[in-house]
């Protein structure tokens, strides 16, 4: 089975298709500043769940991020917990820059 993600930028979203087939089965959707992609949303039909659609969506969208230089909002629970899992891409995390004041 073979998954291919594109980046569907005026949906604002990343969209898996399955062996060449026209119907979406899996979709991460974003929101994308200059400097940061927020992942708020993911999801993959049922017949597709557990067949690697969501992981390649993941490592899609993190891969054109990291050459994008962006950094990553994982809001989204699976997005979260893959990159939890990969330790490769936790570099891309957004860390909060907070400011001490004398």
């Amino acid at each position: 089975m073979a998954v291919e993600v594109s980046n569907v930028a005026e949906a604002k979203r990343y969209e898996a298709r399955v062996d060449g087939e026209p119907e979406v089965a899996g979709v991460a959707e974003y929101i994308r500043t200059s400097e940061l992609i927020a992942f708020v949303h993911t999801e993959v039909a049922p017949e597709y769940e557990g067949k690697g659609v969501g992981s390649a969506l993941v490592r899609t969208a993190l891969d054109e991020a990291r050459a994008s230089g962006l950094r990553v909002l994982a809001t989204c629970p699976f997005f979260a917990g893959w990159i939890a899992r990969h330790p490769e891409y936790q570099d891309l995390l957004y860390q909060s820059r907070s400011r001490v004041s004398d």
